[in-house]
């Protein structure tokens, strides 16, 4: 059984896009509900992805964190983050985001503290929640410092492509800036590993049957008995190094494998625990919360 955990600020970031972090947010959130706590997903990357992950429309709403952020600039509605956060499906609070949030960040750098200005805005609704997760856009801009100064753990999330390291190194220079500016170490707490499976066996022709023979419709492929390929074999092994690198540097992993069942998640506006729990993904999901729970 999932128990446990105090009041806490979780943020999921990378710089880069298709590394899994607003479904890694989204899936953490939904077994954080189902194991009855109070959960509260706030959307600070103008794509919107966790919104509509959970179901909402971002133009469905009539505020959004848009209106939260620009309330701190004289001459806008004072609008408190208590005004935007909606009820979902999932039993997830959300507070919505939507495009509109693009033009709020030119005019964050006229405020000499603009990296503490979410912090600030969550603060009123810190009592309400065992946990606020913050899920941040693919970017360097002041969305994502935003997020990761408000945070009290920080998870980073690291797809299976040729350039993850690279991903680290960006990501260590953005918390090196971030501690210049806050007087305090920010590192990461979590790296998610995700898509992370053993490569899929080699592929094989086999002899077509007549009636493929006869309408010209190719020839069939089933998997291959034997030893992987080459490049699958090299893959394994780039995956391996890059696994112990992210180990090396972060401490804590987790991996997460492919699971068709995440997307099928998706278009239903629904986290994975409330769809597939048991799916590949879904059980890699609870075993990360768990750990969660923990901190």
């Amino acid at each position: 059984m999932i128990t446990g955990g105090n009041i806490s600020c979780i943020t999921f970031s990378h710089h880069k896009g298709g590394t899994g972090k607003t479904t890694s947010c989204l899936n953490v959130a939904g077994f954080l509900a189902l194991a009855g706590k109070r959960v509260l997903v706030v959307d600070a990357d103008p794509q919107a992805n966790a919104t509509m992950g959970l179901g909402i429309y971002p133009d469905s709403r009539r505020r959004h964190m848009y209106d939260v952020f620009m309330s701190v600039f004289e001459g806008f509605p004072d609008v408190p983050i208590t005004e935007v956060i909606t009820k979902t499906e999932a039993g997830i609070d959300l507070a919505p985001s939507n495009l509109d949030l693009v033009g709020v960040e030119p005019s964050l750098y006229m405020i000499d503290d603009r990296a503490g200005i979410l912090r600030d805005l969550l603060e009123p609704v810190r009592h309400a929640y065992d946990y606020i997760l913050i899920d941040t856009p693919p970017s360097m801009g002041q969305f994502v410092i935003n997020g990761l100064v408000a945070a009290d753990q920080i998870v980073v999330t690291i797809d299976a492509g040729i350039f993850a390291l690279r991903g680290i190194d960006g990501l260590e220079t953005i918390f090196a800036d971030i501690s210049e500016i806050v007087g305090h170490r920010v590192t990461a707490d979590l790296a998610v590993l995700t898509r992370w499976e053993t490569p899929a066996p080699p592929v094989a022709p086999v002899r077509p049957g007549l009636l493929a023979r006869l309408f010209g419709r190719g020839t069939p492929r089933v998997p291959a008995a034997g030893p992987p390929s080459p490049d699958g074999a090299a893959d394994a092994e780039r995956r391996a190094r890059v696994e112990a690198e992210v180990r090396r540097r972060i401490g804590r992993v987790e991996t997460v494998p492919f699971s068709r069942e995440v997307y099928e998640a998706q278009q239903r506006g629904l986290p994975i625990a409330h769809y597939a729990p048991d799916s590949p993904a879904g059980l890699a999901y609870r075993r990360i919360t768990e750990g969660v729970l923990t901190w």
